[in-house]
């Protein structure tokens, strides 16, 4: 039986670290991991973090800022999925909350 297991990560930086923990080191088939905001807007996240934040490094002078409206998602589905090992997976790379349908 097919079903999907979905982490919320405030960072963009935890939510690839999510996904290449699972494909990688999990062999999770990338085509069954999305990646995509918690809401309506296009966003980095609810905080900064790596690329996202100035560097202090002379000669880097970055323009704008990242649109932090709300939690970055990472949805793994299909019916090899084991759910305490993804969800552990998630929590690991710092999912604020995990959830399972």
């Amino acid at each position: 039986m097919d079903h999907t297991i979905t982490g919320r990560f405030a960072t963009r930086r935890e939510a690839e670290l999510a996904v290449e923990h699972l494909v990688q080191d999990h062999g999770i088939a990338r085509t069954d991991v999305v990646v995509q905001p918690a809401g309506q807007a296009n966003s980095a996240g609810s905080k900064a973090a790596g690329a996202d934040v100035e560097s202090g490094h002379p000669g880097v002078n970055k323009q704008g800022a990242p649109e932090l409206e709300g939690e970055i998602e990472v949805s793994v589905g299909g019916s090899a999925v084991t759910s305490a090992d993804v969800e552990g997976i998630l929590k690991e790379a710092g999912a604020r909350k995990v959830s399972s349908t």
